[in-house]
């Protein structure tokens, strides 16, 4: 995609949803930490699933400090790799207390020498809940970036590489969850639905995929 075929792409994606979100439940920085933390290899929903009721009764680090380790994995037992990510959310709240004054650092550096916080994690902290423009790429900007030609890249970091090169602005901010969401429902793994895809005249994606029912034209 050349600047102006980018500019529209993005376009079109805001126009749709002017004011996108995470998917994810949270009600501050610290919760939002926690639960991306405990999404990787999982959906946001089963997250969500297993945090309203923990979220309830921890809001801060020192009180998952306090709730414990075998408590909380009672409440995320349904979630992937539980026991790893319970000792991961412990230490990183004991870290938050002890070194960070029981706050979310905004700083990426920091906040990746956290257990479990890599640097996807981090970018979504910064850019979800400070406002940062960052790029966390997981698998569906990944395969967004790759499949539509908007950032071509063979490591998860070119791709980022390539997102920060060319978003422009105003979607720098918002571009993350635009993408996440574009591949989540729209620009799907095993068969992007083309036929309802917004921006599928500017995807190098061939053939397009037809719409159930109809026959596929001649690309």
């Amino acid at each position: 995609m050349n600047k102006a075929q980018i500019f529209d792409f993005f376009s079109r994606l805001a126009e749709a949803n002017p004011a996108p979100v995470t998917e994810l439940e949270y009600g501050n920085a610290y919760q939002l930490l926690v639960a991306v933390t405990l999404s990787a290899q999982a959906t946001d929903v089963g997250v969500n699933k297993a945090t309203r009721a923990l979220f309830r009764e921890v809001e801060t680090p020192q009180q998952m400090v306090d709730l414990g380790e075998d408590a909380l994995k009672q409440h995320i037992k349904t979630i992937g790799l539980f026991n790893t990510k319970a000792k991961n959310v412990i230490a990183l709240s004991e870290i938050l207390v002890r070194d960070f004054g029981g706050e979310v650092p905004q700083d990426r550096d920091a906040l990746t020498t956290l257990p479990g916080v890599g640097r996807k994690t981090a970018n979504v902290v910064l850019n979800t809940a400070f406002g940062q423009e960052t790029f966390a790429v997981d698998t569906h900007i990944f395969r967004v970036g790759n499949r539509t030609g908007l950032a071509p890249g063979k490591t998860v970091l070119g791709v980022e590489d390539k997102l920060e090169k060319r978003v422009p602005q105003p979607f720098r901010r918002d571009a993350h969850h635009w993408l996440i969401l574009h591949g989540r429902y729209v620009c799907k793994a095993r068969k992007p639905e083309c036929w309802r895809c917004i921006v599928s005249d500017l995807c190098r994606f061939k053939p397009k995929t037809p719409e159930p029912g109809s026959v596929a034209k001649a690309a």
